[in-house]
């Protein structure tokens, strides 16, 4: 189940075994805190493109840890196929799905209905919860990008900043990812630590809600003062551009193509749980229907015809909407998949197993042990997937004195601490960075303060629930 699992994340770089280190674990900090620091300050002081900066970051982060040069690159160009295998396929799709979206007036009707039944105080709350739903099933990349075009349409229709809507749907999207199954990334975690997935999804939910509160409306007003930007010119609908009395898709058709890959994707989470690893031919039709790539493509398909046709546009039109929506989606794509291939760098110097080495055999209540490996890992390698199942192998042994209710929270603890503090080597952080047309500075005032916000409100959950069981 652990490998089918891993292979399922579209930006699965998990290893078969633990890279041994490259070099002293002195030089391999030394490595990543210099590769990191000089990726800002190419981008920020020298002005130069992100990938740009990424790549000569990733390259020197190897070579600082003892890498051959030709180890390095082959680490750096292996991480970035695969993040552009599974990221960037998404992107490409969503973009492609977000401008149909846009075009057809279909995200008209799902804005304006969201904006006429709520008032500027709650519609950051209904996001949230919008947020929650959409990410239960889905990948954080595939809410993201299905997200983004009703994120946008909706602080430019409502006149409320972009800030104060993205963040409490992120808060959503980000605390499903970390905190709840069947979410691929908490049920490889169940799977290596044997927690009940009941009490762990019981626990979840009970954790997860207080997080994305605090992390999401409420942190909202604080992250629209510290990031203060437009909403970017992206998804112009037909409202936007005038055009009101043209034909538009339904708001039924409109939600149905939008929840379709969400269903698709929570069946075959379900079916994971229900029968793994069963041969019969249902099991096979829904792990290749509920597929992050094939459910996105399916959801583009459908949109051609249910929001192409709803719109009344015929092949030519819908030819157009495809091709010039991949066009500014092009620098995007290269950023994340840099940022995927630095990642990748980091991984296979072996920093994680020096983390590791760092907290064996401390005395430190095991929840809290719990978060602090996952946490170190993921700063240390910017990968959530990675950090998970890292911090669930080490910790392992643990459980055999720990009762289920103990063992699901030891779950959670990891979930929590794999959200921490994401910066430059992760890819969502430049995801959000392009869609949203923030700053460095600005994302890691908004985003990544967001993810610590989730990760330490999950961990008090955590140890809160651990006094009652």
């Amino acid at each position: 189940m652990l490998m089918a699992l891993s292979t399922s994340s579209p930006l699965s770089l998990l290893p078969t075994a633990t890279p041994a280190p490259s070099a002293a674990p002195g030089q391999l900090v030394t490595a990543a805190l210099l590769g990191i620091v000089l990726i800002v300050v190419l981008i920020t002081w020298a002005k130069l493109h992100p990938f740009l900066s990424l790549t000569i970051g990733a390259l020197a982060t190897g070579m600082i840890a003892g890498m051959l040069v030709g180890a390095v690159v082959t680490s750096f160009t292996g991480g970035f196929g695969s993040t552009m295998g599974g990221v960037g396929i998404l992107v490409a799709l969503g973009a492609i799905y977000g401008k149909l979206l846009a075009d057809s007036g279909g995200a008209d009707r799902i804005v304006d209905t969201l904006v006429s039944r709520a008032t500027p105080r709650t519609l950051p709350w209904i996001m949230g919860l919008i947020g929650a739903i959409i990410g239960l099933p889905m990948f954080f990349e595939v809410g993201l990008v299905l997200l983004v075009p009703v994120i946008i349409l909706v602080a430019r229709r409502s006149g409320v900043s972009l800030m104060r809507i993205a963040i409490p749907t992120l808060a959503g999207l980000s605390a499903m990812h970390g905190l709840v199954p069947p979410h691929p990334g908490p049920l490889a975690a169940i799977d290596a630590l044997g927690a009940n997935l009941g009490i762990t999804l019981a626990f979840g939910v009970i954790v997860a809600i207080p997080a994305i509160i605090i992390a999401g409306p409420l942190f909202a007003p604080l992250a629209a003062r510290w990031a203060p930007v437009p909403v970017p010119a992206l998804f112009l609908s037909a409202e936007d551009e005038g055009d009101t009395a043209r034909r538009r898709p339904s708001f039924a058709a409109t939600l149905g193509s939008i929840l379709l890959p969400v269903a698709l994707m929570l069946l075959k989470a379900v079916a994971d749980i229900v029968a793994p690893g069963s041969p019969e031919l249902w099991k096979t039709v829904l792990d290749f229907l509920g597929t992050p790539v094939i459910a996105l493509l399916i959801a583009v398909l459908v949109g051609l015809l249910v929001l192409g046709r709803g719109a009344g546009f015929d092949r030519a039109r819908l030819n157009e909407t495809v091709g010039s929506s991949l066009g500014p989606i092009a620098a995007i794509l290269l950023i994340v998949g840099a940022g995927g291939g630095f990642k990748q760098v980091l991984i296979d110097t072996g920093i994680g197993a020096v983390i590791a080495s760092f907290v064996a055999g401390s005395s430190v209540s095991v929840l809290l042990l719990a978060w602090v490996v996952a946490a170190l890992i993921r700063v240390a390698t910017g990968s959530a997937t990675v950090a998970t199942i890292t911090a669930a192998g080490i910790l392992q042994p643990l459980t055999e004195s720990l009762d289920q209710p103990m063992v699901a929270l030891l779950v959670l603890a990891v979930g929590a601490g794999s959200l921490f503090l994401s910066h430059v080597n992760d890819a969502g952080f430049w995801l959000i960075k392009e869609y949203f047309g923030l700053s460095i500075g600005q994302t890691l005032k908004s985003w990544t303060v967001l993810e610590c916000l989730i990760s330490v409100a999950g961990l008090l959950g955590v140890l809160v629930i651990a006094l009652f069981v």
